[in-house]
């Protein structure tokens, strides 16, 4: 269903489902693409809610665009609105996003968040902001945010890269090293000969995408089960 976050004088577009279940659901955040809140992004977002979570994927881009057929953006549009959209305002909105799913009455009061690609970088990002609420961030081929900024993250993150990803890639092993450093939790892994935004392709790379994503969906419900349980 789509929703409307309190934003300012404004409202956020959300895309939320609830799973079925009897007691309260964590909260998970899902960040997307460069390519905005498509059908695919959706389709992530109901998939957490049937493993038991109220998933919820803001429209970083509310605002800034009319609607397409299907009620979502096209992907020109969303590729050149992207790089307007500051990182303080991005991080504002899904503040937001996470405080009012955790204030509907199905809710329990943590939240972690998933992103793709740009949503990925979000999501490492999402961990530096360390809301307090904020109890884990999955990054899906994003880059690691400046070193210097991840002092402030005080919760685990995951990092699911493709192997063929070299640009990515290369901000692996320093943010590896700071974290390691810092004594703080970030497990990133490499899937062999993926290539970038595997999870959204996944009949590419002579089979390598599937087979990454047979490997990260898994970890990254195991990642939530034990930073969000159940």
């Amino acid at each position: 269903m789509i929703a409307r976050a309190p934003r300012g004088n404004d409202s956020l577009r959300a895309w939320i489902v609830y799973p079925e279940r009897r007691d309260k659901a964590p909260v998970v955040v899902v960040l997307h693409e460069i390519f905005g809140v498509s059908t695919w992004i959706r389709g992530v977002t109901d998939q957490l809610a049937a493993d038991g979570y109220i998933a919820i994927a803001p429209d970083l881009l509310s605002g800034l665009y009319t609607l397409a057929p299907g009620d979502t953006i096209l992907q020109t549009q969303a590729t050149a609105l992207i790089r307007t959209v500051t990182p303080g305002d991005v991080q504002r909105d899904i503040a937001r996003t996470a405080e009012y799913a955790m204030a509907l009455p199905a809710a329990q009061q943590k939240f972690g968040v998933v992103g793709f690609c740009w949503g990925g970088s979000t999501s490492f990002a999402t961990a530096v902001r360390a809301h307090p609420k904020l109890r884990g961030s999955v990054v899906y081929y994003g880059s690691s945010p400046a070193l210097t900024a991840l002092t402030s993250i005080t919760t685990p993150v995951l990092g699911l890269y493709g192997g063929n990803d070299a640009r990515v890639n290369a901000t692996i092993a320093a943010a590896d090293s700071a974290m390691k450093a810092l004594k703080k939790s970030y497990e990133p892994l490499i899937l062999a000969g993926a290539g970038h935004g595997f999870l959204r392709q996944q009949d590419g790379q002579a089979g390598a995408n599937m087979t990454a994503t047979q490997t990260a969906w898994p970890k990254t419900l195991a990642f939530f089960r034990k930073t969000l349980g159940r």
